[in-house]
């Protein structure tokens, strides 16, 4: 049985306590972005990403600059001052150099009840960001800015959080999603902003580069059952196999273990097929003689300190854009056949999904929230996945029904062993693929919003 691995719209219950935001500057833009990215006027789902040198001059820089060459970026030019961060994880109060950017305005295609930021940075040693958001209701009213993340790719200089207990009444931040709290009432969040804060110890030239920021929007109705798709793809990716359950019992300082990595664990299985992975001296640290080390690595180095956890959906897509030239989101996608395209194009998927034992034909589990690796479908349109809930990494690889699986990943209602009303996540992926993509995968990627 896989131990849930999200907290946000999956579970009912509250967030613990946690810590209030870091002063962070940098001015509102008045300048308004109206890339549409959605592939059809029926799309639930809106992504805006700011990845190119255009991008990083579009938004309002205070102490930051944009930096071109073969992968644009933003950095540190001159920091606006210093402020202090108390790192809750730590109890340590440190220092900190800071410069801002501030996203022009994104006007969505999908008013919207969930927004998920995500971000591709790297951050040497001494540096870290932080992402936030504002966004405008179709009241008319603005939200206050949510912290969706403060981040760093190790865990030396501060302790990579999310942040708890951050609403307004009228919305809230669960973990990594931001959420109208009654979608029912027509409130949506029909524009919003990002901030980045980059971090970096005083008096050095150390910057961390942001690759890559943005974030999908989405109003996903309430449904226990998605219209079936027709197959339309046959192919198989050759991803590697690693279980989960082969490390039970390790480093149970990192959400206890083996038992609830399914999240790094199928990150780990993509990043190793687009041809990355850790080095000898990046898994130094590890126990010497357990198997697969990588994946105690992918572990730590997802975990989120305030959610106790290796399931934030942006940090396992952070992880993964540490690999070289490595491109990382998180969304979600309407359909079955969306997902067919990115297979079709050589881009496995890491889906999340939530189901009773006896819902998954072949599956032998429930769960309230777990993470799988889809790699492709067979010739009569069923699943080909690397479910890394497998007692080993040779049974790893799984064929599910297509029809059950296909209404357990989009569903967003769905009933627990009590007949209870609980949530789905309404197919919410991760999407890992290279810098530069084939012709082929861009496009795909272009047509999902992603590229």
């Amino acid at each position: 049985m896989t131990r849930p691995t999200s907290r946000r719209t999956v579970l009912t219950a509250a967030l613990a306590a946690g810590a209030g935001a870091v002063a962070s500057a940098g001015p509102a833009s008045a300048a308004v972005s109206r890339t549409s990215s959605s592939p059809a006027a029926a799309s639930l789902v809106d992504n805006r990403f700011w990845t190119t040198y255009t991008d990083w001059r579009s938004g309002a820089r205070a102490g930051t600059r944009a930096v071109a060459g073969r992968r644009a970026g933003l950095e540190i030019a001159a920091p606006l001052g210093r402020t202090d961060y108390a790192d809750p994880h730590t109890g340590t109060t440190s220092s900190w150099e800071y410069a801002s950017w501030t996203s022009p305005v994104h006007r969505s295609d999908v008013p919207a009840t969930e927004v998920i930021a995500s971000w591709n940075a790297h951050t040497p040693e001494g540096t870290w960001i932080q992402t936030e958001l504002r966004g405008r209701y179709s009241d008319g009213t603005d939200t206050p800015w949510y912290v969706m993340g403060r981040w760093a790719s190790a865990d030396t200089d501060i302790r990579r959080t999310s942040v708890d207990d951050q609403t307004d009444g009228k919305s809230t931040v669960w973990t990594d999603t931001f959420s109208v709290d009654d979608a029912a009432s027509g409130l949506r969040l029909v524009s919003y902003r990002l901030r980045l804060t980059l971090y970096r110890t005083p008096g050095t030239r150390l910057t961390p580069t942001v690759h890559r920021i943005g974030a999908m929007a989405s109003d996903v109705p309430d449904r226990f059952t998605v219209p079936a798709t027709a197959p339309g793809v046959v192919r198989e990716l050759a991803v590697p196999r690693y279980s989960q359950n082969v490390h039970v019992g390790q480093y149970p300082e990192y959400d206890n273990g083996g038992e609830a990595w399914c999240s790094p664990t199928s990150s780990q299985m993509i990043i190793e097929y687009w041809g990355r992975r850790p080095t000898a001296e990046d898994l130094a640290w590890v126990k010497p003689g357990l198997d697969d080390p990588q994946v105690c690595h992918a572990a730590r180095y997802t975990f989120d300190y305030q959610y106790d956890g290796c399931g934030n959906w942006p940090f396992n897509a952070a992880y993964a854009s540490t690999y070289k030239d490595m491109s990382a989101a998180v969304t979600r996608l309407d359909s079955l056949a969306d997902l067919e395209k990115l297979v079709d194009a050589g881009i496995p998927v890491i889906t999340s999904q939530s189901f009773l034992k006896g819902e998954l034909t072949g599956a032998g589990y429930g769960t309230s929230g777990h993470l799988m690796t889809v790699i492709g479908f067979t010739a009569d349109g069923d699943i080909i996945a690397n479910d890394p809930a497998s007692p080993d990494n040779d049974a790893v690889r799984h064929v599910y029904v297509r029809r059950e699986w296909e209404n357990i990943w989009l569903r967003t209602k769905r009933y627990d062993a009590n007949g209870a009303v609980r949530s789905g996540t309404g197919g919410v992926c991760y999407v890992y693929w290279p810098a530069s993509p084939s012709a082929r995968q861009r496009r795909v990627l272009r047509s999902l919003g992603l590229a």
